[in-house]
């Protein structure tokens, strides 16, 4: 019989990130099981490399992270014995990218969507300090957040009619636009699924003794491809919005607690087994960080 060797993918903000203070108290104890029983947490969000290189030290995890929706992957070159192929090395990454750069979605918007300008606030046109309003962040948190390298998001002003609209027009265009859980992502043709598809065969490659599984938790509109290519998916409960629609009836369940408490809800649930195994080891007073 074949190991099996699962892969946790996992949405930041609304899913493993409180949605209003972006903590992560309550998976604390559930992410120092999972290092333990040797389960990767691959961070899949619509969030920046700059943003990711901190929350990946903050979060004790040194594993494979997707960033702006499915745009690139960036890999710790320890990950796999040999270097993946159609990646570069950039700094201590492999690098995967599935985007046409930010510069592209901008200008699309300048040349094209001009007469929707009242109606959002663009990433590049906001100041650090207009965006902390919007997003609660610090002015530090803010400024990494603004050095995207692919989609550019954007805040939108206007109705639900207008929006349509502008989505409509951008999609005409060649743009692809997510809804994430405070802005709209414009960007290119690539998304959090296909991003899951292609590590998790990485994986497969590297590790061609053992069957791979993979669990997938997400809050929002934008995780849905991700949720929707996992073996498992994971609906964590959001304070601000309803459940996005899913396609798939099988393997699929919604927490009860909202967050991160949902999510590590989730994970002990579906992973009891290898989780009870690591127990010794944190109960001995061993730093797993």
């Amino acid at each position: 019989m074949r190991k099996l060797k699962t892969l946790i993918f996992s949405d930041l903000d609304g899913t493993l990130l409180d949605h209003f203070t972006y903590q992560s108290t309550a998976a604390e104890k559930t992410l120092q099981q999972l290092e333990s029983a040797g389960v990767p947490v691959i961070l899949n969000t619509s969030k920046t490399l700059a943003e990711l290189t901190i929350i990946q030290r903050e979060l004790h995890l040194n594993t494979p992270f997707i960033i702006e929706n499915g745009a690139a992957i960036y890999i710790p070159i320890n990950t796999f014995k040999t270097q993946p192929a159609d990646t570069i090395l950039i700094d201590s990454y492999w690098v995967k990218s599935f985007s046409l750069p930010r510069q592209h979605w901008i200008t699309l918007l300048a040349d094209h969507a001009d007469e929707f300008s009242a109606d959002y606030q663009s990433f590049s046109t906001l100041s650090a300090t207009e965006l902390c309003k919007i997003t609660g962040l610090n002015l530090a948190e803010t400024e990494r957040a603004k050095q995207r390298q692919f989609a550019e998001p954007l805040h939108w002003l206007g109705d639900e009619a207008t929006k349509k609209s502008f989505v409509d027009r951008l999609i005409s265009l060649g743009a692809n636009v997510v809804q994430g859980g405070r802005f709209i992502h414009v960007g290119d043709f690539c998304d959090k699924g296909q991003a899951l598809l292609w590590l998790t065969e990485r994986y497969r490659e590297h590790f061609d003794n053992i069957s791979i599984f993979t669990i997938a938790l997400g809050d929002g509109e934008n995780d849905s491809a991700m949720l929707e290519a996992a073996d498992i998916a994971v609906q964590v409960r959001s304070p601000v919005h309803d459940f996005p629609i899913l396609y798939r009836q099988y393997k699929t369940t919604k927490t009860q607690l909202y967050g991160p408490e949902g999510w590590a809800d989730a994970i002990q649930t579906l992973l009891a087994n290898q989780l009870v195994s690591s127990l010794p080891s944190l109960n001995s007073g061993e730093n797993h960080g």
